[in-house]
């Protein structure tokens, strides 16, 4: 095991994969000599050459265009996509042609295409530098979508979705780039766990905690924080966003009868409120309280010295938990 920043976990997975097969490699801007905004590709040109690792223009959607074509020919690229909120100048391509060409030529041509988007807030970044977009993506049929939470996830499921035959948009939370962790570099794909399943982080038994990216570690700081007052929290690291391992989620549910659900982006028509949908459905005569989100604001992405407000944190994810469990909120002394 070797201790690994976010960023070095993922570059080992590009540099892994792309030494496993000549077919992959990397496009984007800036990821060449200069080894991408957050050094994430740094090295890989000069090992592999400007033919794999390709530096292109500032255009999006030409990018995108660009792997359709490659991936045609029988490639795998990777695409980076700068930051979360310049991918848009791409969904054209991504929602009209990655996402269908498989179907639409029943199964004839593949779309091996893994897009890479460092994501979310927390780096005192604007609009444009701080997007959450994942539910646009949940949205259309035909992609993966994962979100990472952890550098053993970030090199492993890395790999598996450059190995991978359909088109996964591979979420990168940008404020855990530097956080460390123990990777296994020597792990075998056979022997990880699916890129599809979801992963218990913290067994618990009052209260079900669903999350994914970033908000795993405000998710265990609830569940420590809540462990004081004698609440078992069991938080679920969904890892995969579309398609969403049920089996592991509606398991939870049926043992707490509670559940809280908290990410970043928006709370309007987000993955949360497809999240509670779907528990009710499946769960609906095991709930003991109304399923509670917890996310950002229905607003543009605040400036920086907002953010903090903007973001969910400790104490809005405890307030929903109080309030799942019909507890008088701590901050306010009467029930949530």
């Amino acid at each position: 095991m070797t201790q690994l920043t976010m960023v070095k976990a993922i570059n080992s997975g590009l540099r892994r994969a792309m030494a496993d097969d000549p077919k992959v490699l990397v496009m984007g801007e800036d990821i060449g000599k200069l080894g991408g905004v957050f050094r994430v590709t740094d090295g890989l040109q000069a090992e592999f050459g400007a033919q794999r690792v390709i530096d292109t223009p500032l255009a999006e959607s030409g990018i995108m265009g660009t792997a359709v074509g490659l991936a045609f020919r029988g490639y795998r690229p990777v695409v980076e996509i700068q930051f979360d909120g310049f991918v848009y100048p791409a969904f054209d391509q991504i929602v009209c042609q990655v996402a269908k060409l498989h179907y639409r030529t029943r199964g004839n041509v593949k779309m091996p295409i893994t897009i890479r988007i460092p994501w979310a807030g927390g780096v005192g970044a604007a609009e444009h530098h701080s997007e959450s977009p994942e539910a646009y993506f949940v949205h259309t049929s035909g992609l993966r979508v994962v979100a990472v939470s952890n550098p053993q996830d970030a090199y492993t499921m890395l790999r598996q979705a450059i190995a991978s035959d359909d088109p996964v948009v591979f979420f990168e939370p940008k404020r855990l780039y530097h956080s460390k962790g123990e990777v296994d570099l020597d792990a075998h794909l056979a022997d990880a766990a699916p890129m599809g399943v979801a992963r218990v982080a913290r067994p618990g038994t009052d209260v079900t905690l669903l999350t994914y990216g970033a908000q795993v570690a405000t998710a265990m700081d609830a569940a420590l924080a809540a462990e004081d007052e004698g609440i078992s929290i069991e938080v679920i690291d969904l890892r995969s966003i579309s398609p969403v391992d049920y089996n592991t989620v509606t398991a939870s549910v049926r043992k707490t009868g509670r559940v809280v659900v908290t990410h970043e982006a928006a709370r309007e028509a987000g993955v949360g409120a497809e999240l509670i949908a779907s528990v009710t459905e499946k769960c609906f005569h095991y709930l003991e309280a109304a399923p509670v989100r917890v996310t950002g604001h229905d607003i543009p992405y605040p400036p920086a010295k907002l953010e903090k407000h903007h973001l969910p944190d400790l104490d809005r994810v405890l307030g929903a938990v109080d309030r799942v469990l019909d507890r008088p909120n701590s901050m306010t002394g009467v029930s949530s």
